[in-house]
């Protein structure tokens, strides 16, 4: 069971009580040469796409996966049997360290149901993708556990060489890793707590669920492909009607690739700055995150500094831990 501890806001008034926020637990530390599980929990995918990530990420670890992981099922890479049971395997088998995604697409939060109340298995191990698998990183940080909000298998084949030595440094230094610069700032201010969150998309559809973290003190991290601005006022909106922002201290933008409004006359950064600063907290734009040509990995449930009036994104802790599992 996750850790809660009392923390302080870094603008809190005097006599304020402290918010309570979770101590997440980070994995062990890998090295070169550990077993990791590639696993399909959401969508089918291409083919070609697989194996110039799996050539990635096998030039450093042993990437292990079982046949089933190229079945498909509608738009689905196989039941939700076939995928719940391996993503189990790979989590329960302790000679794993690793589990990396194949792809998003859907299907994610189906298993969400069949997992119910159950804990991750231990030692805990990361567990590496975005878009999503927004919905299982989730469920991994209600039960207070670092993941990695990071490249699918079938991204990183054609993403900067730059961006898999972060992922690899990530999972294998005990050190905080290198701060991310955005490139706006929304509204002014600086904040600290975990970082939670992901695709908005998947995030909006969890509230509600017992499969949605504590927010208290968080600062959350929003991303999104293909929604057009009045899709992301909606869901925006939907945060702010379940409390969302009354909870959190401070919001991180990554990318909003194709969420244009073909001659509207105004952006969806114009309708997400405005909706930003209606929230009163601080939040910087245009973080190197997401479906865009960059997807920089980053560790969610560590603590972090936003300094939104410079958009800077800083890490306090680390997403693994020094020593053996």
């Amino acid at each position: 069971m996750p850790r809660v501890r009392a923390t302080s806001g870094a603008s809190g008034a005097c006599g304020e009580k402290p918010a309570l926020t979770i101590t997440y637990q980070a994995p062990p530390a890998l090295r070169p040469g550990d077993r990791v599980a590639v696993i399909a929990p959401a969508s089918g995918f291409e083919r070609e796409a697989f194996e110039a990530g799996l050539a990635c990420i096998g030039a450093r670890y042993r990437a292990e996966h079982g046949g089933g992981v190229f079945e498909r099922r509608r738009y689905l890479a196989g039941s939700d049997s076939r995928r719940l049971d391996e993503l189990l395997a790979a989590l329960s088998d302790p000679g794993i360290r690793a589990v990396f995604c194949v792809r998003g697409g859907y299907g994610a939060t189906r298993l969400l149901t069949r997992l119910g109340a159950q804990a991750p298995a231990s030692p805990s191990k990361p567990l590496i993708g975005f878009s999503d698998i927004t919905a299982l990183h989730l469920w991994l940080q209600t039960h207070g556990r670092v993941s990695i909000h990071g490249p699918v298998l079938t991204q990183l084949g054609r993403l900067a060489a730059e961006t898999a030595q972060r992922l690899f440094a990530l999972l294998e230094s005990p050190q905080p890793a290198a701060a991310l610069t955005g490139t706006a700032s929304y509204v002014g201010g600086v904040a600290e707590g975990p970082l939670i969150g992901g695709n908005l998309s998947v995030f909006t559809r969890m509230l509600g669920t017992p499969f949605m973290p504590s927010l208290e003190g968080a600062i959350l991290l929003l991303e999104d492909q293909g929604e057009r601005p009045y899709r992301l006022d909606r869901m925006w909106t939907h945060l702010a009607l379940a409390g969302v922002f009354a909870r959190v201290r401070g919001i991180a933008l990554g990318s909003f690739t194709a969420c244009e409004e073909p001659g509207g006359g105004y952006s969806s950064s114009d309708v997400l700055r405005e909706l930003a600063q209606e929230s009163g907290l601080a939040c910087a734009a245009g973080f190197p995150v997401g479906h865009g040509e960059v997807n920089e990995p980053l560790p969610l449930g560590v603590r972090v500094r936003l300094d939104a009036d410079r958009a800077t994104l800083a890490f306090l802790e680390p997403a693994v831990r020094a020593g053996a599992s």
